[in-house]
């Protein structure tokens, strides 16, 4: 039953409605037009309403309808290869009825009625399912089967179950109790979808980045943030690891940011391989894209939708990597509603229960045992945009309080031309300690030692730089000037990685770990040299120290590495001769 009411003020998204009573977060349609907005505070026979598109030209007087449902999204076959706004409208949907310019008022199915999918049943009359259980599998791309599931809150005995091309809102399931199931089921946006059980993340997140998966390494289920300020490569990052992460479904939000960058994701996603498959990397992503002159409502609500979409694909038993870019656009969005509902703002005019908000975002991520006992993941990987840089600003305090991996791009390093510009001083990753096991036996058992010389080296360098600037580098000793080397080359030859380069875009473990390794062993070897009484210009001049900063970017690795190091063995012997 519809009921209505009308409009009593108007503040930008922010409207107030009398007439009606309805529940928290109660989805309404506000004036002639019927745009959608969602119920944020109720007082006394007053609402107050965030409207998801445009107010301009609204008024007092005007109808509101309350739908009686909470902001849902259509989880089901047709998701993948989709590209949606923050309220998941299909955009190229919305372009074929209006043209470029989203028009007010306009609403779309988020799965389309009319596709037809081939369902094929693996559950039969007379099972006994419950919430989670698959009872079907449809094919939604060339690599993905989709399954079918049953709703979380749905039990009982199947009494009738169809094979066969159905549309997603017909009827492919009936059991006993009455209850009729399509493949299609919605779930309210802010409400997490149940799990089985949660488990602690002991699998790294693989991503051919060498600064990320050597020295700093997310589990999968677990949570990052990318701090960093304004054309430090942020957006670059973000869609390398959309890219290039080994998870099944890569669903990327684009929360806020400037129309040109979105529109540089959406160009270049549909043409982009999949290394795995070969086919086109769109087929496993979901995009959503609520650029930062869309209503600033809808911004809020994206990074709900996106997590939910990936809370189900996890409950597949599939391992999901959402990408929010960036999480300060979508508490910026908080503060504006906030201000506006005239609440006491906190610091610097952020909602104070803007931590909490943030919390239960990243809560969301996670290694979980599903309802039907597979195993999925959801791994959260939030960019964040300081103001100015400042990492003291509170959405990236507050982030840095709730996910257990910092990449700290810096500003200096993205002057220099170094990229990605993560800083390895100020970064850090609270999985390493989890993970070594897994590196021990699928990387090499030397690995987690090699890492941490190289991190050890890293922070020597960065103290002796201080003497460096006061008394130049030719006053330190040989010894430290040799340290000073070979972290120049573990900066340029490892940790430098160009994401625009067809070999050294993506670097598998095992090429990670002979690049760094080869470091290793020239810093061992030049360190004995040196002990030896060789003179430290001489062990500088070798070429083929010089040549192993090419060998990332060939495609024969291997053929390329064994040439130098053999060059390096008979270059170190000929010293040693004299």
């Amino acid at each position: 039953m519809e009921m209505k009411g009308e409009i009593y003020r108007v503040a930008g998204p922010v409207v107030t409605i009398r007439g009606i009573k309805p529940k928290m977060y109660d989805v309404v349609q506000v004036g002639h037009e019927g745009l959608m907005g969602e119920v944020i505070r109720i007082e006394g026979d007053k609402a107050t309403v965030q409207v998801y598109e445009d107010t301009a030209g609204i008024r007092p007087g005007e109808p509101v309808v309350n739908t009686g449902m909470s902001l849902s999204v259509e989880l089901g076959p047709g998701l993948l290869e989709s590209i949606y706004d923050g309220i998941q409208r299909p955009l190229m949907v919305l372009q074929e009825k209006m043209g470029d310019f989203i028009q007010r008022g306009v609403t779309a199915n988020g799965l389309s009625r009319e596709k037809v999918w081939e369902f094929r049943p693996t559950a039969k009359k007379g099972d006994s399912v419950k919430g989670g259980d698959v009872i079907g599998l449809v094919q939604e791309t060339e690599n993905i089967e989709h399954k079918i599931m049953v709703p979380p809150t749905i039990s009982g005995t199947i009494s009738e179950i169809k094979a066969g091309k159905f549309k997603v809102d017909e009827i492919i399931c009936v059991l006993e109790n009455g209850t009729q199931m399509s493949m299609m089921q919605k779930w309210p946006v802010r409400k997490p979808r149940p799990v089985g059980k949660k488990l602690m993340p002991n699998r790294p997140l693989i991503t051919g980045q060498r600064i990320l998966d050597g020295l700093f390494p997310v589990a999968k289920g677990g949570t990052a943030a990318i701090p960093g300020p304004f054309g430090s490569g942020k957006t670059v990052t973000q869609q390398q690891l959309a890219k290039w992460s080994d998870t099944d479904i890569v669903v990327y939000i684009g929360c806020g940011e400037r129309g040109n960058e979105m529109a540089d994701v959406l160009n270049e996603f549909p043409e982009l391989q999949d290394p795995k498959t070969g086919r086109p990397l769109m087929e496993r992503t979901v995009l959503i894209a609520n650029t930062s002159n869309m209503p600033v409502a809808a911004r809020e609500a994206s990074v709900y939708t996106g997590i939910t979409i990936a809370e189900y694909y996890r409950d597949m038993g599939y391992d999901v990597s959402l990408m929010a870019d960036s999480t300060s656009r979508w508490a910026e969005a908080m503060r504006e509603i906030s201000s506006r509902l005239e609440e006491m703002p906190g610091e610097e005019g952020y909602p104070a229960y803007l931590s909490a908000r943030l919390s239960e975002f990243y809560e969301r991520a996670g290694y979980v045992r599903t309802l039907e006992g597979q195993e999925g993941s959801i791994t959260v990987i939030g960019a964040v945009s300081p103001p100015g840089g400042d990492f003291s600003e509170p959405v990236t305090q507050n982030t840095l309080r709730i996910v257990k991996v910092f990449w700290a791009l810096d500003a200096k390093l993205a002057q220099r031309r170094h990229f990605p510009s993560i800083n390895w001083l100020t970064s850090y990753s609270l999985y390493t300690q989890g993970l070594s096991d897994w590196f021990g036996e699928n990387v090499a058992p030397d690995w987690v030692t090699l890492r941490d010389n190289a991190m050890d080296l890293l922070q020597q360098e960065a103290e002796l730089q201080e003497i460096v600037q006061l008394v130049g580098s030719d006053a330190l000793p040989e010894n430290q000037q040799l340290v000073l080397e070979i972290c120049r080359m573990l900066r340029e030859y490892f940790l430098q990685q160009n994401a625009f380069h067809p070999v050294d875009t993506y670097c598998p473990f095992d090429k990670q770990y002979k690049l760094l390794k080869a470091i290793s062993k020239y810093g061992e070897m030049a360190t004995a040299a040196l002990e030896a009484g060789v003179p430290m210009k001489d062990i500088l001049s070798l070429e083929s120290k010089d040549e192993l900063a090419k060998v990332k970017f060939e495609e024969n690795f291997q053929g390329a590495l064994d040439a130098v190091l053999t060059k390096m063995d008979k270059e170190f012997a000929q010293l040693g001769g004299k």
